[in-house]
C-alpha cells in the first residue's frame, strides 16, 4: 500500500482516500440503514492498518446511524497519536450521540479521537448533542449554508473547509452509498488521490445499496465508463480481493 498511502500535497485539500467493501454485484449493503458485513478478518485488519496513516476518518451521518461505529484503528498498541479523528458530515444535525454511542465511549476510553461533527450553520442547535460531544472534546462546525436550491455541500468546498478549518491534512473517507457514488462522479474524481476497495466473494441481489455513479457522454454523444482507475494494484486477503489504485 506504500505507493498509495497519504503524502503531503501543499494544496488546498488534504490528501484524499476513498475507501470502501463491496459485493460481487457491487453493493454495499443489504438494504438501506441497513449495516451489511462484507470485508474478512484480514481485509478488515488492513483497513484498521490504513485508518493509522489518516489524519481524519470521515463517514456520512447515515453510516453513523446505522452503524454505530467506533471510528477508531482497533490494531492492538496502536497510540493515541495514530488514530485517526473522526468527522461525520451531517448536514441536519440527524445524529444522537449519547454517552453509550460507540465513538463517544471509544474517545471516553482513550482508544480513540474525539469526533467532529459538520452541520449546515442553519440546522437545529441540539444542546444536548453539543454537550455529549463536547464532553470527550469533540468538537461542532457549522459550516455555510450552500447555495440556494443545493441540499448538500459541493464536495470540493467541503474538502477544503476540512483542510482549512478543521486542519486535516489528510482523510479516509469510508462511505456510504451517498458518498461513494458523489466522489466517483467526474466532476470530483480530481478530488481523490487513492482508492482502495474490497471485493468480498458474495451476491448481495437486488434491491441494496447500490455503487454505480452518475454515467458520462462523450463528445460523440456515446456513454462512456462513469470513472476508470490507474495505476493499480491487487491483492488477495483471505477470501477477499483488495485493489489499491489512483
Amino acid at each position: 500500500l506504500t505507493p498509495y498511502l497519504p503524502h503531503p500535497t501543499g494544496g488546498h485539500y488534504p490528501f484524499t482516500t476513498l475507501t470502501y467493501a463491496t459485493s460481487l454485484d457491487s453493493h454495499l449493503s443489504l438494504h438501506p440503514g441497513t449495516q451489511t458485513h462484507l470485508s474478512g478478518p484480514l481485509s478488515k485488519s488492513l483497513t484498521h492498518h490504513l485508518r493509522t496513516h489518516h489524519a481524519a476518518l470521515l463517514i456520512g451521518v447515515t453510516t453513523a446511524l446505522s452503524d454505530d461505529p467506533g471510528l477508531n484503528s482497533r490494531i492492538p498498541s496502536t497510540p493515541l497519536s495514530a488514530q485517526p479523528t473522526p468527522i461525520i458530515l451531517d448536514p441536519h444535525f440527524r445524529w444522537c450521540p449519547t454517552a453509550t454511542t460507540r465513538v463517544i465511549r471509544t474517545a471516553a476510553s482513550g482508544a480513540g479521537k474525539p469526533p467532529y461533527v459538520l452541520v449546515r450553520a442553519d440546522a437545529p442547535e441540539h444542546p444536548d448533542k453539543t454537550a455529549v460531544i463536547e464532553g470527550v472534546g469533540g468538537r461542532v462546525f457549522r459550516l455555510p449554508v450552500p447555495p440556494a436550491g443545493a441540499e448538500r455541500w459541493e464536495w470540493d468546498v467541503l474538502l477544503r473547509y476540512v483542510r482549512r478549518e478543521c486542519g486535516v491534512e489528510s482523510v479516509m473517507i469510508e462511505g456510504g452509498g451517498e458518498v461513494v457514488n458523489a466522489l466517483l462522479e467526474a466532476r470530483n474524481q480530481k478530488l481523490v488521490d487513492s482508492v482502495v476497495v474490497t471485493v468480498a466473494p458474495v451476491y448481495l441481489g437486488r434491491g441494496g445499496v447500490n455503487v454505480s455513479p452518475v454515467g458520462r457522454t462523450g463528445a460523440e454523444g456515446r456513454r462512456v465508463a462513469a470513472a476508470r482507475f490507474k495505476d493499480v494494484a491487487w491483492c488477495v486477503l483471505g477470501d477477499d480481493v483488495v485493489m489499491a489504485a489512483r
